[in-house]
């Protein structure tokens, strides 16, 4: 469902390792709002709910909620470098519409409900 390239992964793993002493997993998820109908949602949790999907990609435990999972379908995660330092970088091939700061998307059956003053 969700594809984590390798150096995303290794800096899943390291962020995963200064959080000493907790059992965490990465969440990721969907909700509207955005500039373009839905926002992405990406961070560390350490409670699972009963209707998520446990996958384990490259050695990284991710999680996703049932309502999220139709949007995130062939989803791809990496991690980019760059003059101002790195961050994550996502690429949903479910998206027909996606904002210019890359955070925000609609699909062509959902437009979600857009927030223009959120991206």
């Amino acid at each position: 469902m969700i594809e984590i390239s390798e150096t995303a992964s290794d800096k899943i793993k390291e962020m995963l390792a200064a959080e000493e002493g907790q059992e965490l997993f990465l969440r990721v998820g969907v909700k509207e709002g955005g500039c373009s109908g839905f926002s992405y949602g990406m961070g560390f949790d350490d409670e699972q709910k009963e209707d998520d999907q446990q996958l384990d990609v490259n050695g990284v435990k991710v999680v996703v909620d049932s309502d999220s999972a139709k949007y995130l379908r062939g989803l791809e995660i990496d991690w980019k470098e760059g003059a101002m330092g790195g961050g994550f970088t996502i690429h949903n091939p479910n998206a027909t519409v996606t904002c210019g700061c890359g955070s925000s998307f609609r699909t062509a059956s959902d437009a979600g409900k857009p927030k223009p003053d959120e991206c």
